[in-house]
């Protein structure tokens, strides 16, 4: 063999070294828990990007460059961005309270539960920490270089809810549960097949703007945050950003509330519509057809009945095609 050819074959073999590990990677990210994971995170991560940097811009550009509608529209408008990234693969929850519903009613494994969270949670603090650095100067300037929970000058309010002077502890616990329970019995009707859902890939559209919209009616009282991922992540960060322990006593230790407050909601919105509603919805709906105007008269035909929704948990379902609609316990 001559000299030449043994740099060649090095080389080569250098080269071909990194294939076993990338195909080993692939071959994690191809698990179904792993994407599911992944999907959550992202698509999180989407949502409160574009949801804290309007209330950014509310606060920091003191209602010159945001205000609470614009609040509302980033939230709602970046619930739309996260199911589409997400919601082939997990279904882009982005919400441990509506995860909690699906598991309490039998629509998801419990197994699932941690890893949807856990994914929900690093979603919501990394875009924390990055809504953090891209206004950092502006966060700096505001208050003088100091870094407030309560009064006109706070800047923690950015990142996550807190009480107001005209509402009570348990006032903001009722208000939370009210919100996240309309939010979820309304998730069940948009994608719900049997009754009158959502047109085939409007779903994420249609879903934005009920974030939207519980924003833009019931939002001021407790702040809507309707949703444990989108409060204590956020939270934590400003404890150990440098806001330090008043992100958790301020409000009389308001913090729990947006945290268990939002699934007992949830699961309050998800039985009244399974109890009430699904359960009601008529097996074989009939429709008017070849109404003759002549005599008045109406021929009722009976349709087969649309396909019911599965229960069963997602992990037994096969895999829905791309263009299929957001299934029941997707947000």
């Amino acid at each position: 063999m001559s000299q030449t050819d043994q740099p060649r074959r090095s080389t080569q073999n250098a080269t071909m070294a990194p294939r076993p590990v990338f195909r080993n990677i692939q071959g994690v990210l191809q698990r179904e828990m792993v994407r599911e994971f992944l999907a959550e995170t992202i698509s999180t991560y989407v949502m409160m990007v574009f949801g804290l940097g309007s209330v950014a811009h509310m606060v920091l550009g003191e209602q010159k460059m945001g205000s609470f509608l614009g609040v509302n529209l980033g939230f709602g408008f970046g619930v739309t961005m996260g199911v589409h990234v997400g919601g082939g693969i997990s279904g882009a929850h982005m919400n441990a309270a509506v995860t909690f519903a699906n598991c309490a009613v039998g629509r998801m494994p419990w197994r699932k539960f941690p890893l949807y969270v856990l994914g929900q949670f690093l979603g919501s603090f990394l875009a924390s920490a990055t809504t953090y650095l891209l206004f950092y100067g502006a966060i700096d300037h505001f208050a003088g270089g100091d870094l407030l929970v309560t009064g006109s000058l706070a800047t923690a309010n950015i990142f996550a809810t807190y009480l107001p002077d005209h509402m009570t502890l348990w006032q903001g616990f009722l208000d939370e549960v009210f919100l996240t329970a309309i939010l979820q019995l309304c998730l069940f009707a948009i994608t719900d097949k049997k009754n009158n859902p959502a047109l085939q890939g409007t779903e994420a559209l249609v879903i934005g703007v009920l974030v939207c919209v519980i924003g833009v009616s019931l939002g001021m009282n407790s702040g809507y945050a309707i949703n444990p991922s989108r409060d204590l992540p956020p939270r934590f960060f400003t404890f150990i950003a440098g806001w330090g322990k008043p992100v958790f006593r301020a409000g009389n230790n308001w913090w729990w509330v947006p945290v268990v407050a939002p699934l007992l909601g949830a699961y309050i919105g998800g039985i009244v519509y399974l109890g009430l509603i699904h359960s009601s919805i008529p097996q074989g709906p009939q429709s008017l057809e070849n109404a003759e105007a002549g005599d008045q008269k109406i021929t009722v035909s009976s349709k087969a009945p649309p396909m019911p929704i599965s229960t069963t948990p997602a992990s037994t379902q096969p895999a829905p095609p791309p263009s299929d609609s957001v299934p029941v316990e997707r947000f």
